[in-house]
């Protein structure tokens, strides 16, 4: 957990940029759930007077995370997202979605887990789903949270980050920490693993 701690630091230090680049990570291909959430909420907890730049970094990271992930699933196609999602999940996200994706992907940016966040964008992406309203939605969406994210750290600040140094806190967050790393390394596997095409099969002739 050492490397990750130093790698939150470096965020820290990196300022108005940190939340970018946790976006984009959080966004894409690794599981990250609050990842993001968490970052802002302490950079702003400690810099009141930063907070339009922390959403505007947090939403425009989100937004080139979402800008890859949709580019490799449409390049994938339905059948490579079902491979990494599983049959019944996508068929199951699919029925309820219907072609109501800008709905799907407002609520994936506000919502917290479980909601399936990559595998909306993911489908969106396969079902060639325009780029552009992906990327605009995701932003309100994600720009959106992150306001009411930082007027809340803005207002409970101070308790937040007793909270945060407190031992039983740091532990809980040790064993998250270890199972999202856990899961990212499966996520990246599983979207590395090209779907293998299907045999022609071959007639016979009379």
């Amino acid at each position: 957990m050492k490397f990750f701690y130093s790698f939150v630091h470096v965020l820290f230090h990196l300022g108005y940029f940190g939340p970018f680049v946790m976006g984009i990570l959080d966004s894409s291909f690794l599981v990250l759930p609050f990842g993001n959430d968490f970052l802002v909420v302490g950079m702003v907890a400690r810099h009141h007077h930063g907070i339009p730049w922390f959403v505007l970094s947090a939403a425009c990271g989100s937004t080139v995370g979402v800008c890859l992930l949709a580019l490799v699933s449409r390049k994938l196609g339905e059948e490579g997202v079902r491979k990494f999602s599983g049959q019944s999940r996508y068929e199951k996200l699919k029925k309820r979605i219907g072609r109501r994706f800008s709905v799907a992907i407002a609520l994936a940016g506000v919502a917290p887990p479980p909601f399936p966040f990559t595998l909306v964008i993911a489908a969106a992406g396969a079902m060639e789903y325009p780029l552009w309203r992906i990327l605009a939605v995701n932003f309100l969406a994600r720009a959106a949270r992150f306001t009411v994210l930082s007027i809340l750290a803005s207002k409970f600040g101070q308790q937040i980050l007793g909270i945060a140094k407190s031992s039983p806190f740091e532990w809980s967050m040790i064993a998250f920490i270890a199972l999202c790393l856990v899961a990212s390394a499966f996520s990246v596997a599983h979207w590395l693993r090209r779907p293998q095409p299907k045999p022609i099969a071959s007639g016979t002739g009379g």
